[in-house]
């Protein structure tokens, strides 16, 4: 909307159906958002409002929530049911702490989506081969990029942990600092923003599939996870002596109860999977360990006071308020019914049954369909809804004919 108006206080509001339509722009039965498809208001939230830094023209962005215009949340709003999950905490005086590392690849622009995505030409004239992994001058080529995807982020007061050059071919990877769960969703949603619409300044394509490149390392979205007692600051995972909790290992049994099905919330598109089936170090188990990055749920070396849960799970692709609450719903659920853990594993393992998470978008949607921890932790209508809208994709995807059926299968009896 105009300048003018937003400051007036206009109202904007939007038809309850376009938070449940899919990916490629169409909607499932309008019985999953209402028969009459009614408005939402969004409201804008005053601490994210941002001018941004990269348009030629004066230009904010504001992330809204989006409530029924009777005022309450919209069940099928992912913002909204973040924040829910978040009172649940406050009620029993625990606050959540998270952090998301985002993987993402930098390319060249891709005008056939028939042909693979390549690496750019940087400014040193040539394209990466897949030799600076983890290199300190690994991103010279695309230094004009990313001196100015800093500048963004400074005046977007994203605050950025580490950064470093990834396993992948042009793939990256920044962390963003610690602090409230609703504020990270919503600066690595305006993070992976910025990312694209700096990347079209300067003639590049940020790609952030769980998996562009075959053979290539996946992009993850890890989410650590701590809490802290509101009233005292101190981290409850650790007791007065650096030991662990009950509260630390109930966390994470409910963390293995929710994994499978929430599998489709952390993993959301047909090619997640793609990510997932190359187990190490994007590991499709809801096995827990110290310091294993084949385990799903992994406790990073830290201090007592550091002492938190990683979620290896989630993508590149997954959104981030979601995947956030999923989370956090499925540990709070851990600690409302003392659920204990399996025994941590470590070195290498074999995943035992009762801990491996579904392998494709179907089965991970079945899983969901026949989940009641799924709705009585967001909803029918938001897990109906959700189901009903990736069964979509699902299909859409399923319509079509792969180049790899066409070179193998064609000539098969």
């Amino acid at each position: 909307m105009t300048a003018e108006g937003f400051l007036e206080g206009r109202r904007l509001q939007l038809a309850r159906g376009v938070l449940l339509q899919c990916i490629m722009g169409g909607y499932p039965p309008a019985r999953f958002y209402g028969g009459d498809d009614g408005d939402l208001a969004l409201i804008a939230d005053p601490d994210q409002i941002h001018p941004l830094p990269w348009s030629d023209e004066a230009r904010a962005l504001a992330i809204c929530d989006a409530d029924e215009l009777t005022g309450e949340s919209s069940n099928l709003s992912t913002r909204g049911q973040l924040k829910k999950v978040i009172a649940r905490y406050a009620a029993r005086g625990l606050a959540p702490v998270v952090a998301t590392e985002l993987e993402f690849f930098v390319f060249a622009p891709n005008t056939d989506p028939t042909q693979p995505f390549r690496p750019p030409v940087g400014i040193d004239g040539r394209r990466e081969d897949g030799l600076s992994a983890f290199s300190v001058s690994s991103n010279n080529g695309l230094r004009p990029f990313f001196s100015e995807v800093y500048k963004c982020m400074a005046a977007l007061g994203l605050p950025r942990d580490t950064f470093m050059h990834e396993m992948g071919v042009s793939q990256f990877e920044i962390n963003l600092l610690h602090g409230d769960p609703l504020l990270l969703a919503d600066q690595t949603f305006l993070f992976k923003h910025l990312l694209k619409e700096v990347a079209l300044k300067h003639g590049l394509t940020v790609v952030c599939m769980a998996k562009p490149l075959a053979h290539t390392p996946g992009s993850s979205m890890h989410i650590h996870q701590s809490l802290v007692d509101i009233a005292t600051g101190k981290n409850v995972f650790s007791d007065a002596n650096g030991e662990p909790t009950a509260m630390f290992r109930h966390f994470i049994g409910g963390q293995q109860a929710g994994m499978a099905d929430f599998t489709a919330l952390f993993a959301p598109n047909v090619n997640s999977y793609q990510r997932l089936c190359h187990p190490y170090a994007s590991p499709n188990n809801a096995c827990w360990s110290h310091d294993n990055r084949s385990a799903g749920l992994r406790i990073p070396a830290s201090a007592p006071v550091a002492r938190r849960v990683e979620n290896r799970l989630p993508g590149a692709d997954a959104n981030p308020y979601l995947a956030i609450a999923a989370s956090l719903a499925a540990g709070l659920h851990g600690i409302e019914h003392e659920l204990e853990p399996s025994a941590a594993i470590q070195g290498e393992f074999e995943v035992p049954d009762n801990l491996a998470l579904p392998c494709t978008l179907h089965a991970a949607l079945e899983r969901l369909k026949l989940s009641q921890l799924a709705r009585e932790l967001f909803g029918q209508e938001f897990i109906e809804g959700y189901i009903a809208s990736k069964t979509m994709e699902l299909t859409s995807f399923f319509d079509e004919i792969t180049p790899w059926e066409r070179r193998v299968l064609a000539a098969q009896a």
